[in-house]
């Protein structure tokens, strides 16, 4: 069964809540979860997940201070996840608020680790985004962004 960390980082609860429903339909979808907060993570933990989700609050246009320390620590991987599956998804004050280059902040340093990233057509395309509090429509993108995580990360690792 893959294996598969949600780590986050949260200073109101909104990016947490979000970790939380994507965790929940991940592991519904069969694949074991590790829920952690970014600080509890360590750099050479990645290599032990096949598939890591990472969430952060969108501070000016890119992702939390804490995001990015844990970002820098998975040096300590570096050439070892090669092919695995990855995500991330963002909390944000404001519906322009920059949610769009976060992702793909943290979509960038995943792809440089060489994961496999999957956007989707409907939607937030490149991972969930809430604005404020997740709302309906962002606690539906987030069980869907669970489920389609586990599946890729199934088929990565038969």
């Amino acid at each position: 069964m893959p294996r598969v960390l949600v780590c986050y980082y949260s200073k109101t609860g909104n990016t947490k809540k979000m970790a939380q429903l994507i965790a929940r339909a991940a592991e519904e979808s069969g694949v074991e979860v590790e829920l952690m907060r970014a600080k509890d993570v360590k750099g050479k933990d990645f290599a032990k997940f096949d598939g890591i989700i990472i969430g952060s609050p969108t501070y000016f246009g890119v992702m939390a201070a804490e995001v990015k320390d844990l970002l820098d620590r998975s040096i300590a991987c570096y050439g070892k996840l090669m092919g695995r599956a990855g995500g991330a998804f963002t909390s944000s004050g404001n519906l322009a608020g920059g949610n769009e280059t976060t992702i793909m902040s943290i979509l960038q340093a995943l792809l440089i680790h060489g994961m496999v990233v999957q956007g989707d057509h409907q939607g937030s395309h490149y991972g969930p985004v809430a604005v404020g509090e997740p709302d309906k429509r962002a606690e539906e993108e987030c069980l869907r962004y669970g489920e389609r995580f586990a599946e890729l990360a199934k088929k990565l690792m038969a």
